[in-house]
């Protein structure tokens, strides 16, 4: 596994900052749905077809009635649950970190979880199945990958509740959203939150002025460890290039990945400077810590960002695009280059 998926694994990837917090500060999906006039604000209150069959990763699952007790074994799929309204009753949770609240959750989402009274379903990313049958629910999200994984569980789980197993590695969030809009009844909502999101980040577009020579989205992991640079059919680069930005993407042929991946390329801290193309380098998961120990680098002394001092931390959440990171992300791109 590369650094990247590492670093991943270690702050369970996905993330993101509460939708009603970075709109209206309050409320939910639904509730700014209704107060904006968005086709969400009929859709809250459309129960829909039931039962209905959803697509998913195991084949299909049906479910009888909208759900209104769901848990989420899945820590990164929380978020989005919570940017469409869902009711979500209970979460995993991972250990306490600087990116989390004094409970395990995700620090970007945890007020509107506590807003919304989601409880911990079990902490520490450890599953427990008496958990599960105590929080009683309609609906169980499950993931396919990553550290907040409990597909080892499915038939478990399964034999017990309506279970709905997404692969969040391989879509956007976007997507992710409109999969679980489907499954919970709340496709208006989720392309209310989606619609939101591309307002947000196309009003941001206006406010940045693109360097010349393009962007490099670097994840420095310094030395002993491989680094990751983003390819353009990665969601961090189209995100940048969403907001007007080019980014100039890792050659191919340095990439020494296992496994190919859409979204970057790995080299060696060595190899770095050669696979960095854009004279502006935007730093994932970065701090102002981290860019200092980048432009400090001996390694990377050379690089143009480095000699022109343009180079930019992206913050701890960026590693996954979603709403509500996607919205930090946004942020971190105006600080660096608005006007």
């Amino acid at each position: 596994m590369r650094a990247l998926s590492t670093r991943l694994i270690t702050t369970l990837i996905a993330a993101a900052a509460v939708m009603t917090a970075c709109s209206t500060g309050t409320g939910s999906a639904q509730s700014d749905a209704a107060e904006s006039g968005t086709p969400a604000a009929a859709a809250s209150g459309d129960q829909g077809t039931w039962p209905r069959t959803i697509a998913d990763e195991q084949g299909e699952v049906t479910i009888d009635a909208k759900p209104e007790r769901i848990v989420s074994t899945s820590l990164s799929v929380t978020g989005t649950l919570l940017a469409i309204g869902a009711p979500v009753v209970a979460s995993a949770a991972t250990s306490v970190s600087d990116i989390t609240d004094d409970k395990g959750f995700f620090s970007q989402w945890a007020d509107v979880a506590d807003e919304r009274g989601v409880e911990v379903l079990y902490p520490d990313l450890e599953f427990d199945m008496e958990a599960l049958i105590a929080a009683d629910p309609d609906l169980v999200v499950v993931s396919t990958s990553g550290a907040d994984s409990v597909l080892d569980h499915y038939d478990e789980i399964a034999a017990e509740f309506p279970t709905i197993v997404v692969d969040y590695s391989k879509q956007t969030w976007q997507d992710l959203a409109t999969q679980l809009g489907e499954a919970t009844g709340l496709e208006g909502e989720a392309q209310a939150s989606i619609a939101d999101f591309d307002d947000y980040a196309a009003t941001a577009a206006q406010k940045i002025t693109a360097p010349e020579g393009g962007v490099s989205i670097v994840s420095y992991n310094g030395p002993g460890s491989d680094q990751g640079v983003a390819k353009l059919t990665g969601p961090h680069a189209q995100l940048m290039e969403s907001l007007g930005l080019d980014v100039v993407e890792g050659p191919e042929d340095l990439d020494t990945s296992e496994q190919p991946r859409s979204d970057f390329i790995f080299v060696t801290l060595e190899n770095l400077s050669k696979a960095v193309g854009g004279e502006t380098v935007f730093l994932l998961t970065g701090t102002e810590e981290t860019v200092s120990a980048f432009a400090s680098d001996s390694v990377l002394a050379n690089l143009p960002a480095v000699q022109k001092n343009q180079v930019y931390p992206l913050g701890p959440t960026s590693f996954r695009i979603d709403y509500y990171s996607g919205k930090q992300f946004v942020d971190a791109v105006v600080d660096a280059l608005g006007a």
